[in-house]
């Protein structure tokens, strides 16, 4: 009796040791890419690497993964031994082996600070063993540099075409009888003439105006002799040459006396004379006969002959059209000197009825105050309904107020006088502030040649979607912020850290703190904490963020580091 109960409990203790030693799933290797995680676009993506040792999975078993992020579950797998049947991935007992597991969800802030986990169940004959799988953090979250964009959308304002000295025209004109080339007084009274005379006047006191030139071609009407004719446009321009040296003398303008005149004889004026019965109230087929006679009979005499044989149609030529070519064109050139910068501030804001669009537009140059601005813009939108850049202008100063719903009114009405890129760049600067993507990307392809900005635009949209490389290409040879991010995220620090030292931010807290990060990239610990003492210094808020920001968690050991954040 004794005998047998000794070899009960040891075959007991052998039947113990067996049990014991059958490791269903012994402890995997976890390789998590990137670690710490990394926010792409508007997501994480998370790759592990779970390799199973030789003899690491039994046969028989199988084991359900769930990796956790944060809080999180992701999707869960199934791994299984030889000699279990379903349709989980299989890991061979004698070899091992390894899976590569996949997956990505959309960012949240809480992922910031989150742990990536694994936990799981271990099965046997289709029963759950527990405690049999040890839960495990793999990965630190969450690497979000990509937030530190600045979504500065840049707005274009379009440009003024002022001159302060301008070529000006003046014209008038002359009407002769019929065969004469004397100028008649009451022509002289005609309101053109009248108006010409005023402004000759006018020009004696205005030290800005310049008198430049003065053009005279006299016509004769398409009756009568041709040599004659030619002969009476000439003497035509001559006497208009004389009535204007008349008025010149009466109002003391020395500089019109003494100018050269330009006089020119067209003779009979077909061109003139084709205008005025395409004008006139003649009916069709009456227009459609004389132009004919002109067309067929280009002999002088003849076609003056037919154009007699059409009897009232001929008179009516003689009564209503023939006066009318019977003149002399009198046209006179001057520059005009405008406004002194001083007035046309002035004048923009109290009084900007007589300024043209090119004055206003200048003018709001002048102004710093964007309340100034926005005036003097919607005043030309007001004045000049029909130039679509008051409009867009005006909706350049609602965006840098960061109003946007006005800023969106205003370049659609100008985009509505006017399909322009300018004004489709602007739209998606909105667009993009906003937060709609798609929309900016679709109006930006519209905007093509608007100028660099729409590069520029782009290249905020491209960095917000993960698209480094691309974003870097837009922004092109310009040094800035935005660059240097995209090259930090793109595998090039180095490039990083020259692009900022190069740009306006060399001195910024941004700039300090962006080449923080890129100095790590670098493993450069020592780079990496002066830099950030320089942006604490000029903003404290960089503490805080350093503290939690997964960029320097490879430092948290760092005594030179440790102490900038602490």
């Amino acid at each position: 009796m004794k005998n047998q109960s000794v070899k009960g409990l040891a075959l007991l203790a052998v039947t113990g040791t067996v049990f014991t030693g059958c490791t269903l799933l012994k402890d995997l290797n976890y390789v998590v890419t990137p670690s710490p995680l990394e926010m792409h676009g508007d997501s994480v993506r998370i790759k592990v690497e779970a390799t199973f040792p030789v003899k690491g999975l039994s046969k028989k078993a199988s084991v359900e993964i769930t990796p956790m992020f944060g809080d999180a579950a992701l999707r869960t797998v199934t791994i299984q031994g030889e000699k279990v049947s379903g349709n989980g991935s299989i890991i061979p007992f004698n070899d091992g082996g390894k899976y590569v597991y996949e997956d990505f969800l959309a960012y949240k802030p809480a992922f910031e600070n989150a742990e990536l986990t694994v936990t799981g169940k271990v099965y046997k004959g289709g029963k759950e063993k527990p405690g049999k799988f040890k839960d495990k953090k793999i990965a630190d979250g969450t690497i979000i540099t990509p937030l530190l964009v600045n979504n500065d959308y840049k707005v274009i304002l379009t440009k003024d075409e002022f001159k302060r000295v301008t070529e000006e025209t003046i014209v008038a004109q002359i009407n002769f009888d019929r065969g004469q080339s004397v100028v008649k007084p009451g022509e002289l009274a005609e309101k053109d003439m009248a108006d010409y005379a005023k402004w000759l006047a006018d020009a004696v006191k205005n030290p800005k105006i310049t008198l430049q030139s003065v053009s005279i071609v006299g016509y004769a009407s398409p009756e009568g002799e041709e040599n004659k004719n030619n002969t009476l446009s000439i003497d035509r321009s001559a006497a208009a040459k004389a009535a204007i040296m008349g008025i010149a003398q009466k109002v003391q303008n020395t500089k019109a006396q003494t100018i050269t005149f330009d006089l020119n004889g067209k003779g009979e004026d077909y061109d003139g004379f084709k205008k005025e019965l395409k004008a006139s109230g003649m009916n069709e087929d009456e227009k459609n006969l004389v132009i004919r006679v002109l067309e067929m009979h280009q002999d002088p005499v003849n076609r003056e002959k037919e154009m007699r044989n059409m009897g009232k149609t001929f008179t009516y030529l003689d009564d209503n059209i023939f006066p009318k070519l019977r003149r002399s064109e009198i046209v006179t050139k001057y520059e005009l000197l405008g406004y002194t910068d001083e007035e046309l501030k002035a004048m923009a804001l109290s009084n900007p009825k007589p300024l043209r669009v090119e004055e206003l537009l200048y003018a709001a140059t002048l102004h710093e105050d964007m309340n100034s601005q926005l005036k003097i813009y919607e005043t030309i939108a007001t004045q000049f309904p029909n130039d679509f850049r008051g409009h867009n202008n005006a909706g350049v100063i609602y965006f840098m107020q960061n109003k946007l719903p006005e800023a969106k009114a205003a370049f659609e009405k100008a985009n509505a006088v006017k399909d322009n890129p300018i004004s489709k760049n602007n739209l998606a600067a909105v667009a993009g502030k906003s937060g709609d993507l798609a929309k900016a990307k679709q109006l930006l392809a519209q905007a093509k040649g608007a100028g660099p900005e729409v590069g520029y635009n782009n290249a905020v949209s491209l960095i917000r979607e993960g698209k480094y490389s691309d974003a870097i290409a837009g922004i092109g040879s310009e040094n800035c912020f935005n660059k240097a991010l995209a090259q930090i995220l793109n595998g090039a620090p180095a490039d990083a850290i020259k692009t900022i030292d190069a740009s306006k931010d060399k001195e910024s807290a941004q700039g300090f703190y962006l080449k923080a990060i890129a100095s790590a990239r670098q493993d450069n610990a020592d780079a990496a904490a002066s830099n950030l003492k320089n942006a604490i210094a000029k903003d404290a808020s960089y503490k805080d963020k350093a503290a939690k920001d997964r960029e320097f968690l490879k430092f948290a050991e760092n005594a030179t580091f440790t102490g900038v954040i602490k």
